[in-house]
């Protein structure tokens, strides 16, 4: 089993980091803060205004690491990979899927892991609602998410597919704030924004997702698939739509429940994010550093896998979902499993 890493983010505006020997060192106005193994490191990620030595991003890309680049806000900006050794007929499975009827199947089935998953959320969340108002806005939810599944197996084409995730995801986001039980006036939705993100808590899912888009393009590209051929997102060329139909089945698991976590738990709170001009929410840097930091832990934490009928990291699931993918797209399996944890 592959060992998880931690992955490395940095976002100190203005610090530089580089390579010696064995270890990566960050500088911040010429004075080292911090050493780290390369053996421990992941993937690094970079906000904005960091500085890099050519060297190591040579050895991160000999060794299979990414390494990513975002705005000091989290906006996706490139991603550098080195060499890839993913198998050529894979590659070619993947883009004869596109028109065969069992992507169909394979969307289904992602939509299916989404829905339940998110369903799932929402009832633990009934469970934990401390009013009857919200335990019946909740119990709605789950009722209406329940009849979207019923409804995914007599689709017939991807435009019903994607009419029944809209609508899901419209009545979820709907009832979220029902969810949040401390300092909902600050952290009160109102509908899904992303750009921008009009309210605390879309800023800090946009954040969350964006990380886990992060993770889940580098789950594909270890398995040899394409992060940027998907079948339930549409082609676009520089977006990832393998990536982003992967991480449907994982939003409830890894960022939804851990958004209602940071603020049910009151490490956020509505200092720690301000409006821009224009309507945008931005969060302060002490508050990023909070969400990797859960991150990083929320990936350790042990979960009973489904399928493998064992208990393995968290973050470990996502690459596990790649090679499902992956064995579903070459024929060797005739259904995709979404990973869907009790």
């Amino acid at each position: 089993m592959r060992k998880i890493l931690n992955t490395m983010y940095v976002m100190s505006q203005g610090s530089y980091l580089h390579l010696e020997r064995e270890t990566l060192k960050l500088d911040i106005e010429k004075k080292t803060v911090s050493r780290i193994p390369m053996h421990h490191i992941g993937d690094v990620v970079l906000f904005g205004n960091v500085m890099v030595s050519p060297f190591m991003l040579h050895r991160c890309a000999e060794d299979g690491r990414s390494v990513i680049f975002l705005s000091e806000y989290g906006r996706f900006k490139a991603r550098l990979i080195g060499p890839q050794s993913g198998n050529v007929f894979l590659r070619r499975a993947q883009h004869l899927l596109l028109d065969e009827d069992r992507s169909l199947d394979l969307v289904k089935a992602l939509l299916a892991g989404k829905i339940q998953n998110t369903r799932s959320l929402v009832l633990r969340s009934a469970r934990e609602a401390k009013n009857e108002q919200d335990q019946s806005m909740l119990k709605e939810i789950a009722k209406s998410l329940a009849r979207s599944l019923l409804d995914l197996p007599s689709a017939t084409d991807l435009d019903q597919l994607r009419g029944i995730e809209g609508y899901a995801a419209k009545t979820y986001f709907h009832g979220f704030s029902s969810m949040i039980r401390k300092n909902r006036d600050d952290f009160l939705m109102n509908g899904r924004s992303r750009r921008p993100p009009k309210d605390r808590i879309n800023a800090l899912l946009s954040f969350l997702y964006a990380m886990l888009s992060n993770d889940c393009s580098s789950a594909l590209e270890s398995v040899g698939l394409d992060p940027q051929v998907g079948y339930l997102h549409a082609l676009r060329s520089g977006r990832p739509a393998l990536a982003l139909d992967l991480m449907e089945e994982f939003r409830p698991i890894f960022a939804d429940r851990l958004a209602l976590t940071l603020v049910n738990r009151q490490q956020l709170k509505g200092s720690d994010f301000t409006e821009r001009t224009g309507g945008a929410w931005e969060m302060s840097d002490g508050a990023r550093k909070i969400i990797l930091t859960a991150v990083q832990n929320r990936k350790q934490e042990e979960i009973m896998h489904p399928e493998l009928k064992e208990k393995i990291p968290l973050g470990l699931a996502i690459l596990i979902q790649a090679r499902l993918m992956a064995r579903f797209i070459r024929g060797e399996s005739s259904e995709y499993i979404p990973f869907m944890p009790r």
